[in-house]
């Protein structure tokens, strides 16, 4: 793949590091192209064909080539004078396409094609790891690939191998070069607009209802007033009283703004697939779309990740980037082959979550140790906050449940997948006598599912 070149007005790729000149199998591998190591083989072929008066004249055309493939490449720029940089999205969302460019930059006063490989990892989906560009003299030169990465995590890349042929083609210098970068591929989130959607209709239904503020109620403190006959004495703000020396009751309003706290647990179950994608996956798709609907009403939102404890937290705050940030935590989360620490969870949230909040448990129903350590951690939760289970089911289950019998692996298979639902509606109904609301549902639709419970709680000021 030949590179386009870029106009010289384009900014200069930083000046090389320095390599040391030393002799190891990537500096001399490439000395001898492939025409050149073709024609030295024929040469040979030549020799061993002729008679053997002819075989001096034959050798010394061999040791021709090979001497002018030689002095071709000492004539070839040395690979590390070549300046090489490479440009990255620093953030890429999972299944999106972005770009890589190369930029050399030549150091001789004369055109030189140079060969560029970049080990970028697999998993990036590139669309070519190599390519050639020509530079011209004392000029600079771009070459770009596409990228559609189908793994979530933190890229390091570090290593490019530039080669550079001498002015007959017939030998080539080659170096390995540090260009040192990251590259954070984020998780998908293909329920966004469904969300936002949501969200707009409820906007909608509401146009019209005004909420008057009640004060004298609630618990968030308003402002001071002069007493006046029926108020509470218990309000009476006495420190302000003896200031003014009249008395002085303070009144409250009703809290608009509250917490919504995500946990995503990403133990042994979440792990397994369906649809195509990890649970986990559709785990943190169903989060960000509480944390994008929490940001749009104006509730604080959090999120905390665990599995065997607690591996990372995001303070519930109102914030523009409340989503990004969250995304940020979850691109490396990987699933953990333990069984999930509920009770440690919760514990570790009532503690440092004393006002009354919703929280959103994203887990998995069905496994049976799992369940029973969930039930018993679940109470930590629900004597002071609104708790909502939230669990993504397999279409592949009910479709296998739902075939009609007829050979006997058919019979099996189905059976099993109706035992398997039929756990997870029992768990579902054990959880919801522990008080907790469940949400379930196919993948993407759990989360949209889960944004209704939401905005239904929070107008009947559950939450």
């Amino acid at each position: 793949m030949t590179a386009p070149v870029a106009p010289s007005g384009t900014s200069a790729p930083p000046a090389p590091a320095p390599v040391p000149r030393r002799f190891s199998r990537t500096w001399w591998a490439g000395w001898l192209p492939r025409p050149t190591l073709l024609a030295a083989a024929l040469l040979g072929a030549v020799v061993v064909a002729t008679p053997f008066l002819a075989r001096p004249v034959g050798l010394l055309l061999a040791a021709a080539v090979v001497l002018v493939a030689a002095v071709d490449a000492l004539l070839a720029p040395a690979p590390w004078r070549v300046g090489v940089a490479r440009d990255v999205p620093p953030v890429l969302v999972l299944g999106e396409q972005g770009t890589v460019t190369w930029r050399l930059g030549s150091p001789v006063g004369r055109v030189v094609r140079v060969w560029l490989a970049d080990a970028l990892p697999p998993s990036l989906g590139a669309g070519a790891r190599r390519v050639r560009v020509a530079l011209p003299a004392h000029g600079r030169a771009a070459a770009s690939t596409t990228v559609r990465p189908w793994r979530r995590g933190t890229f390091q890349l570090d290593e490019v191998v530039v080669r550079v042929p001498g002015p007959l083609g017939l030998g080539t210098r080659q170096a390995p070069r540090a260009v040192p970068g990251d590259l954070q591929v984020h998780p998908a989130f293909p329920s966004r607009d469904a969300t936002l959607l949501r969200l707009e209709l409820d906007r909608l239904r509401n146009a019209g209802n005004r909420i008057a503020p009640t004060l004298g109620g609630g618990t968030e403190f308003d402002h001071l007033r002069e007493y006046r006959y029926g108020d509470d004495v218990r309000r009476v703000d006495w420190g302000a009283t003896a200031r003014l020396g009249h008395p002085v009751v303070r009144t409250y309003r009703v809290e608009r703004d509250r917490t919504v706290q995500v946990l995503v647990e990403h133990g042994r179950a979440s792990a397994t697939v369906v649809d195509g994608v990890p649970r986990l996956d559709h785990a943190m798709d169903a989060a960000m779309a509480l944390l994008t609907a929490a940001g749009e009403i104006g509730d604080r939102a959090g999120l905390t990740t665990y599995a065997a404890g607690i591996t990372g937290t995001l303070a519930a705050a109102r914030r523009t980037d409340q989503v990004a940030r969250a995304a940020r935590l979850l691109h490396a989360l990987e699933p953990e082959l333990v069984e999930a620490a509920h009770r440690t969870a919760f514990a570790h949230l009532a503690a440092r979550q004393r006002r009354r909040a919703l929280l959103v448990v994203l887990t998995e129903l069905g496994a049976a140790a799992a369940m029973d350590a969930l039930l018993h951690a679940l109470p930590v939760l629900t004597t002071r906050h609104e708790v909502v289970v939230g669990s993504v089911s397999d279409p592949a289950l009910v479709a296998m449940a739902d075939r009609v019998p007829g050979e006997a692996l058919v019979a099996h298979g189905s059976a099993g997948a109706a035992e398997v639902l039929a756990r997870r509606e029992t768990d579902a109904a054990r959880l919801r006598q522990r008080g907790a609301h469940v949400v379930t549902g196919p993948p993407g639709v759990v989360a949209e599912r889960l944004v209704d419970v939401y905005l239904d709680l929070k107008a009947r000021g559950r939450v």
